[in-house]
C-alpha cells in the first residue's frame, strides 16, 4: 500500500481487491480520509471508474451537545482574548495621544 499526500490529506492507494483479476491491472482504489469514500481510478486514463460513498458515523445527541458546548466555550474564550487585546491596544493608543499632546503643549 502506498501513501500519497494531496492538499494536506493522506490517501491510501492500493490495488483493488474488489475488482476482477483481469480488471485489476492499472486500477487503484483511493480511500478518502475526510469523507471515507472509495474512488476507483484507472492509472492509464487517470479517470475515476467507480465511487463508493463512505459510511457516516452516527453520533448520539449527548455527544453532539457536548461537541457544541466545547465549540461555544472555545468561541467565548477567543472573544474574550480578542477583547483583551483590543483593550490593550486602545490603552497604548491613548498613552501615545497623551504623550503627543503633552509634547505639543511643551512646544507652545
Amino acid at each position: 500500500m502506498k501513501r500519497k499526500e494531496l492538499q494536506g490529506l493522506a490517501f491510501s492507494v492500493k490495488f483493488s481487491p474488489r475488482m476482477k483479476p483481469e480488471d485489476k491491472k492499472g486500477v487503484y482504489s483511493v480511500d478518502c480520509p475526510h469523507c471515507h469514500s472509495v474512488l476507483w481510478v484507472d492509472s492509464q486514463t487517470q479517470q475515476v471508474i467507480k465511487t463508493e460513498k463512505g459510511k457516516r458515523t452516527t453520533q448520539s445527541l449527548d455527544e453532539l451537545l457536548l461537541k457544541e458546548k466545547k465549540r461555544k466555550s472555545e468561541f467565548d474564550r477567543k472573544f474574550e482574548a480578542t477583547a483583551e487585546l483590543e483593550k490593550k491596544r486602545r490603552e497604548k493608543v491613548k498613552e501615545k495621544v497623551e504623550k503627543a499632546l503633552s509634547e505639543y503643549d511643551k512646544d507652545e
